[in-house]
């Protein structure tokens, strides 16, 4: 007998899929949990150690937490907003930055909220946010929704994002949401300095975020580089997003979207870019060869109409491909189980039938999150001293009817599903489908009476 004690036990699964290394798949599969961290796996015919808590997984596929690698979470405030809903990107930015304006510290607290809220009932437990938009007096919104993130217990990466380049200066946003260069970078370091965590496990990490090549200057994507390098922090940005992006960076650089990145010193396994819809055959080769992150975004993608990105092939270069639901002001509805089954359909759209399974969806969605975010074995996967981070999803009921020969591909294939159960450092944040946070209704209060106010500024 096991005599070991853990503080979580996850037992009887149908079928623990680990994404480690091998690819285990343990079929009758149990996950024991302690401090935070997996303390031990097995199969039936291993003896499960004792434990505090003891979570029945029958009739479940159990998987590592999902990860979201992409996402601009204030941007719920304005979801299915209808001067947007038919616009292409920069029609639809134009639209609302006069909107997001006059976001603030309680706007992004909430935002933060009710996102991470909907991200872990997907099954997510980590989660970064692209926040580049600081108004002026808006206060300190990173820290805001760090707070909210701490609320919930969801693992977060939030990125201190930024623009610089208004519309004077022929960048897109307008000159009341942009701040200057070195006000950014000063505040990037200071964000890094008091809020992220280098510890194995940590449950909070800073990255350096210049938002995109229209609302940013060269200078600054430069300097971020040689900031993040001191700093020893990761670099994201939106890249190669749609034609609309290929066509400014021709025209305001003279080069397209992968010249720059690499001009100004992003060509490195340090950054992860989101959508990454456009680049070339050569370019997807020096992008694997550099060790970049791509963030895939496939509804938003496909609500925008960017295009489809090429992750067949950009998995195949060795880049970190993993998945992000985007703004819900883009993309609108936050479930990381959707945007898996999204990336699998598309690729297999674009690069033939045999090119993509659920097992593929399953790795951008968890150990090519991982890469993305620079934490490969430590999230992202199932196996000792990994993080305790775990879904559970019902495979039972009416939509898993006949599916009973391959849990994964059942669970890919058939729903939609959200999680049963949502783990996150071993302790549970979704339970039988349910956010076990009594704050639910209170946060929705407080989300309706913003979002109202700032929807109104349209009229």
């Amino acid at each position: 007998m096991n005599t070991q004690h853990a503080d979580l036990l996850i037992t009887n699964a149908d079928l623990v899929a680990t994404v480690d290394e091998a690819r285990r798949e343990i079929p009758g599969g149990w996950v024991a949990i302690t401090n935070g961290f997996i303390s031990g796996l097995g199969g039936v015919h291993d003896a499960p150690p004792l434990a505090t808590q003891i979570i029945d997984a029958r009739g479940c596929l159990v998987t590592p937490g999902l990860i979201n690698t992409h996402h601009h979470m204030y941007q719920n405030l304005t979801r299915a907003f209808p001067p947007m809903t038919n616009a292409a990107l920069f029609g639809w930015l134009q639209t609302l930055y006069p909107l997001w304006s006059v976001l603030d510290e309680e706007g992004a607290h909430v935002s933060a909220w009710v996102g991470l809220a909907e991200l872990a009932l997907s099954g997510c437990t980590t989660s970064t946010d692209h926040l580049y938009l600081h108004p002026r007096g808006g206060g300190d919104l990173l820290s805001a929704e760090i707070e909210a993130a701490q609320d919930l217990g969801i693992r977060f990466h939030p990125t201190r994002g930024s623009m610089s380049l208004s519309q004077k200066d022929g960048g897109l946003p307008p000159d009341n949401v942009v701040q200057d260069d070195d006000v950014i970078l000063a505040e990037s370091q200071t964000a890094v300095e008091r809020h992220h965590d280098r510890s194995h496990g940590a449950m909070v990490r800073i990255a350096l975020a210049p938002c995109s090549p229209f609302s940013v200057t060269k200078s600054l994507m430069i300097r971020s580089a040689e900031l993040a390098e001191k700093l020893n922090v990761r670099l994201h940005t939106h890249f190669a997003e749609n034609v609309e992006d290929d066509d400014f960076s021709l025209r305001m650089f003279g080069c397209r979207p992968f010249e720059y990145l690499r001009d100004v010193g992003w060509l490195s396994d340090r950054t992860w870019v989101a959508h990454c819809v456009m680049p070339n055959h050569d370019e997807i080769q020096a992008l694997g060869a550099a060790g970049i992150g791509a963030a895939h975004c496939p509804s938003s993608n496909m609500i925008i109409s960017s295009g489809i990105a090429p992750i067949i092939e950009l998995r195949a270069a060795g880049v970190h491909v993993g998945l992000g639901v985007d703004g819900s002001s883009s993309a609108d509805c936050a479930s990381l189980w959707m945007e898996a089954r999204e990336a699998m359909l598309l690729a297999k759209l674009r690069s033939g039938a045999g090119a993509a399974d659920a097992r593929m969806a399953l790795e951008c969605a968890t150990i090519g999150g991982a890469g993305c975010l620079g934490r490969l074995g430590e999230i992202g996967s199932l196996q000792i001293g990994a993080v305790g981070d775990v879904a559970v999803w019902s495979l039972q009921g009416v939509r898993f009817a006949g599916a009973i020969a391959d849990p994964i591909e059942a669970w890919m294939r058939c729903g939609p599903i959200s999680a049963r159960d949502t783990i996150v450092h071993g302790r549970t944040i979704v339970r039988n489908g349910e956010l076990v946070s009594t704050r639910v209704d209170e946060m929705l209060s407080i989300h309706r009476r913003i979002a109202t106010k700032m929807q109104r500024l349209a009229d």
